[in-house]
């Protein structure tokens, strides 16, 4: 959960009205540079106030008849190119004055951030830039301050998909169907640290879990040996679902 004080409800606020709500999505797109080691997220430069020229997170408020999952998946479409991706809501953000936008006044405005995080793989996700001025991939240890709440937001998501890889096969949403061993060990590596398994324990756990299939086929890259293809086999992993730490 964020890491907010929980306070008893003052006994005044029930003589208040119902408050006033406008409902925004907010996406936490993560991207994995393998090749880099580097884990990703997706900011865009605001072109209007509040905070003009601060980056945030990509947001949009919902439409009227949208659904909060298809406004999430509207932001995608709208920023990113990509075939392979994971996506889930993460949190709802929606304590008072979280928005410089909102009216403190009984009539005022009051505005709800229902927040979605994606992993995509940096290499697919192509960023469409024809109508968006300043949009890029900033490494997550070197976020600068965003606007809103976004920081904490972003903070949120980075935890819930540190924990997700280690217990749910998010990672096989964003890899091709097809994908060596060692291309799921870099990804793992890129968001969970290089100290998290060594590659050998990490290979043997997993084959004897039975949820990986050799396809039959290898690839040369490089100078080494032909590395095997593997397949996740989601009948296979059924047994181990929503049991804890299955990969690492």
């Amino acid at each position: 959960m964020p890491e907010r004080n929980h306070k008893k409800i003052p006994t005044s606020l029930n003589q208040q009205p119902l408050a006033n709500f406008k409902v925004g999505v907010d996406n936490v797109i993560f991207s994995v540079d393998t090749a880099q080691n580097r884990l990703l997220v997706l900011l865009i430069m605001r072109q209007q106030e509040p905070f003009l020229n601060s980056w945030s997170l990509p947001g949009t408020l919902v439409r009227e008849g949208e659904s909060l999952e298809n406004a999430a998946y509207r932001i995608m479409a709208e920023k990113i190119k990509v075939k392979n991706l994971y996506l889930e809501q993460l949190y709802t953000f929606g304590w008072p004055e979280r928005d410089p936008q909102e009216n403190t006044g009984s009539y005022g405005v009051r505005y709800l951030s229902v927040s979605y995080f994606a992993l995509v793989r940096f290499e697919e996700a192509e960023l469409i830039a024809d109508k968006v001025n300043g949009i890029a991939w900033y490494p997550v240890k070197e976020v600068p301050q965003l606007a809103f709440d976004h920081n904490e937001i972003l903070a949120y998501g980075h935890r819930r998909l540190r924990n997700k890889l280690e217990y749910s096969p998010v990672a096989f949403d964003v890899l091709p169907s097809n994908f060596t061993l060692n291309d799921l060990y870099q990804l793992y590596t890129t968001v969970l640290g290089d100290n998290f398994a060594d590659y050998s324990n990490f290979r043997a756990r997993l084959l004897k879990l039975g949820f990986l299939a050799d396809t039959g086929i290898k690839v040369s890259r490089g100078a080494g040996r032909p590395a095997s293809l593997y397949k996740f086999d989601a009948d296979a992993f059924a047994p181990f679902k929503d049991k804890p730490l299955v990969f690492i």
